[in-house]
């Protein structure tokens, strides 16, 4: 499996040179879709009805059937959707019963007409659909397929016997919520694109992903009133708030409009929630040395040794090219800046023979894969691979994204920041250095706050800290970071039980700490 992971950093110098050696950095891309095998795949999931409806129908033959429209491609039946306002994007979906068949599912493609087709998977929540929450769950990387989270972290199912079975997760996130998996940007995991049209910023992205959510609640209008959470991992840390903020901004159009003049859904945004993201990195390439040397799993023995003091060396470096991305906005400042703090700052910590997600394990990748976790190989038994460097040649990844959030959280969306203190890669030090910065009505709440114990309700675990702003102490907060105890880069891999009682309590507004 070739995957690359998590951060652009580490690809960067690869993507540039073309390299035959190249960094590892967890992202599945795609590669060509055997139809064929899909095809099998979906027969076993097709109901009776279902290929009732098929049987007698053309390749690429349209029909209405019971007011919906459908398509039959490749062999698989698909519902359209489409709406007037997006005359460029469309909806293909179908129901599959795999991987948890006692929940409702969807699972299907938005549709461009740049030839841009983004890959999802819905589930249903096991308990009281019509009145849970809904969340939208996206990997990082840039090119990590969601169904990283689906099969391997938070999904309704794992991987099991090497990637030949599923078993049914207990603590899926899906529990008390309903989810949406969502392969973006463009060529990854299941999403395609047959001409290689592709996105290179976290911007474009956003919008397409907003199509999708107004015509997935075209579909779906059941789910449209609900609270909607975007929930994002690593490079996902980049990628909500630029989400968040298209859907905030659209939102505002909408509520001017003319009453009745508009068909689309104001989307009841409630909160985002961002997991061992990337989000600032001036602040957070700063807490590198921190953490590798002061840290609960410091990497250096002796804090003031030359390796600490060599990092320490790099970082105003470092800064101030970020600082320069910042200021200019330029491929010409933000490349160089990721450049430099990738080979300076990571590139010694890579070399240690630990795995940088979490760096209790060691890791032989001549034995346990490119990405130091072994079972990360049958999950590619199920989905296809590649790369995506596109947003690393842009220098996407050097923004503060942070910035976009100060305006939704005024207005009430609700900010979780979470990160497990494991994680080398996007550290718990880091994180909770660019949230105590945040610019919000909230600040100087959360400069006074101090962390205090969260303790899960279930097993009476003391899973970390919370440390938290807003809501006048009888509700999760407005501006919340959690430190997970034990955990590194994928907190709902290393800790499933206190991950599901942290997304149950946040998505319901319940304190996370009983003091």
């Amino acid at each position: 499996m070739r995957s690359f992971w998590l951060l652009p950093l580490l690809s960067l110098p690869s993507a540039l040179s073309n390299s035959a050696t190249e960094q590892i950095v967890f992202s599945n891309g795609y590669h060509p879709i055997d139809q064929s095998v899909v095809k099998n795949v979906v027969d076993q999931f097709l109901s009776d009805a279902k290929k009732a409806i098929l049987k007698g129908k053309k390749n690429m033959q349209n029909w209405i059937h019971d007011g919906r429209e459908y398509i039959k491609q490749n062999d698989l039946l698909y519902e359209l959707v489409s709406h007037p306002a997006f005359g460029s994007h469309q909806l293909r979906l179908t129901e599959p019963t795999l991987c948890d068949p006692s929940v409702k599912q969807y699972s299907g493609y938005l549709d461009t007409q740049e030839d841009k087709h983004l890959f999802f998977w819905f589930f249903e929540s096991r308990n009281s659909p019509k009145d849970a929450p809904l969340i939208m769950w996206l990997n990082g990387g840039p090119g990590c397929s969601s169904s990283t989270g689906l099969l391997f972290e938070l999904g309704p199912c794992r991987i099991s016997d090497e990637g030949r079975n599923t078993t049914v997760n207990p603590h899926s996130w899906n529990t008390h919520a309903n989810i949406i998996f969502l392969d973006q940007p463009v060529e990854v995991g299941y999403s395609y694109s047959s001409s290689g049209n592709s996105v290179d910023t976290s911007p474009v992205a956003g919008k397409d992903v907003y199509a999708f959510l107004e015509l997935f609640f075209v579909r779906f209008p059941e789910y449209s009133s609900l609270p909607f959470h975007i929930a994002a991992e690593s490079y996902g840390g980049t990628y909500a708030p630029n989400i968040a903020n298209v859907i905030y901004k659209q939102n505002k159009e909408l509520s001017l409009a003319t009453s009745g003049s508009s068909q689309l859904k104001i989307i009841n945004l409630a909160s985002v929630v961002l997991a061992n993201g990337l989000t600032n990195p001036y602040v957070q390439m700063g807490s590198i040395a921190d953490w590798a040397c002061e840290g609960p799993y410091a990497v250096y023995d002796d804090p003031s040794g030359p390796q600490c003091e060599a990092l320490r060396t790099k970082i105003p470096t470092c800064q101030r090219l970020i600082n320069s991305c910042y200021s200019f906005n330029s491929r010409l400042t933000c490349v160089p800046a990721l450049l430099y703090c990738n080979s300076q700052l990571f590139g010694p910590l890579m070399q240690l023979g630990l795995n940088p997600y979490d760096v209790r394990r060691k890791c032989d990748r001549a034995k346990d894969g490119e990405l130091c976790y072994r079972e990360m190989d049958h999950v590619a038994t199920w989905m296809n691979d590649g790369k995506n460097k596109a947003f690393s040649r842009q220098g996407d990844g050097a923004h503060n994204s942070a910035l976009l959030l100060p305006d939704l959280i005024n207005d009430g969306v609700r900010l979780l920041v979470y990160a497990g203190n494991a994680d080398m890669m996007c550290n718990f030090i880091g994180n909770e250095r660019w949230v105590e910065q945040l610019d919000t009505k909230f600040y100087d709440e959360f400069v006074a706050a101090q962390s205090i114990p969260w303790i899960t309700i279930e097993g009476g675990v003391l899973a970390g800290t919370v440390r938290s702003a807003g809501r006048g102490g009888f509700g999760a907060g407005n501006v919340t970071f959690v430190t997970v105890h034990e955990a590194g880069h994928m907190v709902p891999y290393d800790q499933p039980e206190a991950a599901l009682d942290l997304i149950t309590r946040w998505i319901l507004d319940s304190p996370l700490s009983l003091d």
